[in-house]
């Protein structure tokens, strides 16, 4: 497939280096991509020393800020006409970022959102209860009329003329829903593309708990800040 444009993946990070290596190795296979960036996050463990030998582009940030802002940093740092967004933790299944990839360089839509299987058809340990993925799907029907399976996927497809319309970006877990929102009520089409990727789901323990109460947290923030921006 011919691409016209240039196309930018991001890897935002944060304590990656057990599976960074072979997320990265995973995108180099996908010819369709002109440049791989890894935004560390202020990371604790090794994963900037890991990043520096794959001899790819890197944007260091100096502390933990979070996931949006590492985004919006690459956002508004690099130069691209389609951007990738990608989590450090997918592995060797990262090179299934070419199926995002496709339709959006095809013009089938104007963004692509990956869908991962049902927990319930998976093999691994059973995660959370599903609150935040309600309270996400509930956020994003009650501003754009739309039922979005894929609104806390991390893996995504955007062209540059979404991005540039998109003026809220919040600094942490509430990322996805918001641009998911304003990707919609902007008037661009999303396309749901069912991945078998594999990547980190948070355990029934404390550690796990902890973590899904710092997303509801963070989702049900930027709700209310929208709700305050219309």
């Amino acid at each position: 497939m011919e691409k016209k444009g240039r196309l930018v993946c991001v890897v935002p990070v944060y304590n990656e280096a057990d599976l960074i290596v072979d997320t990265v190795e995973g995108l180099k296979k996908v010819e369709l991509i002109d440049e791989i960036v890894v935004v560390n996050d202020g990371s604790k463990d090794n994963t900037l020393d890991v990043v520096k030998t794959l001899n790819i582009s890197i944007i260091d940030l100096d502390k933990n800020y979070g996931k949006g802002h590492a985004m919006k940093k690459a956002i508004d740092t690099l130069e691209y006409d389609y951007i990738t967004f990608i989590d450090g933790d997918l592995g060797e299944t990262s090179i299934q970022v070419e199926s995002l990839i496709l339709p959006v360089i095809n013009g089938e839509a104007d963004v692509s959102i990956a869908k991962f299987p049902k927990r319930s058809d998976m093999t691994h340990t059973k995660g959370g209860f599903g609150g935040v993925r309600a309270l996400a799907k509930k956020g994003v029907y009650f501003f754009t009329k739309k039922e979005i399976d894929t609104s806390l996927s991390g893996q995504r497809v955007y062209k540059k003329e979404v991005i540039d319309k998109i003026d809220y970006i919040p600094d942490r877990y509430g990322i996805e829903v918001a641009m998911t929102i304003q990707t919609i009520n902007n008037g661009f089409s999303i396309i749901e593309i069912p991945v078998t990727m594999n990547h980190r789901y948070s355990q029934r323990n404390l550690k796990g708990f902890i973590h899904r109460g710092k997303q509801f947290r963070d989702i049900l923030k930027t709700f209310i800040t929208m709700y305050f921006r219309r």
